[in-house]
């Protein structure tokens, strides 16, 4: 059987990067998306190599799509086929709802929101030349409670597990599985933008009823737990993965 390929947005860094490795270490060609560091997407490359398969690194903005257009032209010139789709790009802008301007707006919906619609679209296509495919995106507790500053980005990650459900009926019938993972604070490098990041760290630590910060590992293993044959039948769900910190009032 041709190898597998796997797409993951974002993927230089953080749950992007640690999710890349992971589908390599099962096998995966990966193609590595980024939008700013080249050196850092070598540096994956590099990694996932090791473990005997193929990485192809792609700059491109997702929010824009006809950068989209030209990721998924990439791929399919240089593998043929896309078996996974791991949707974990995400940027924003932190302030209270009073103080967002358009351009704060349109740049966190276009990354966040605009970029899962438009990449599953693509996606889509080249997974139906091989019977289906599987999608997950990530998304976070901003999209379903009140986060300070999240206003933006914890609208644009509702818009992301409402696009779940959706394209969850949609792909169905092309063999696509569709499903998000949502979780609690994970000290990324994304979480050192946060103004109140000390103060989000501090909670986490003190009240996850699991005892500790979710980790990036943590949301990994969501993703791949999704993306197994063991979670086929869940189908346009939002796992959250948080400790348990979601059901404290």
């Amino acid at each position: 059987m041709e190898q597998k390929t796997a797409l993951v947005t974002g993927s230089t860094r953080g749950i992007g990067r640690e999710t890349a490795l992971k589908l390599a270490a099962k096998g995966y060609n990966i193609v590595i998306n980024y939008a700013r560091s080249k050196s850092a997407a070598l540096e994956t490359a590099e990694e996932i190599e090791t473990y005997g398969v193929k990485a192809l690194t792609v700059k491109a903005n997702v929010g824009k799509p006809e950068k989209v257009k030209e990721l998924f032209a990439a791929i399919d010139e240089h593998f043929g086929r896309l078996d996974v789709f791991v949707n974990n790009a995400a940027s924003g802008v932190l302030r209270p709802a009073m103080e967002l301007e358009e351009s704060h707006w349109d740049w966190t919906m276009d990354i966040n929101s605009k970029a899962l619609l438009f990449c599953a679209q693509e996606a889509a296509v080249l997974m139906e030349k091989n019977n289906g495919g599987k999608i997950v995106s990530l998304s976070s507790l901003g999209a379903r409670r009140y986060l300070e500053n999240y206003t933006a980005v914890g609208v644009s990650k509702a818009a992301v597990e409402a696009l779940t459900r959706y394209l969850a009926v949609e792909l169905a019938e092309k063999g696509i599985v569709v499903n998000a993972v949502s979780g609690g604070a994970v000290d990324t490098d994304a979480l050192t933008h946060f103004p109140n990041r000390e103060e989000l760290i501090r909670e986490a630590e003190q009240r996850t009823p699991a005892g500790r910060m979710v980790t990036t590992t943590d949301l990994a293993d969501g993703v791949m737990f999704l993306l197994s044959d063991e979670a086929s039948m869940i189908r346009g769900q939002t796992i959250v993965i948080d400790g348990g910190i979601s059901l404290l009032t």
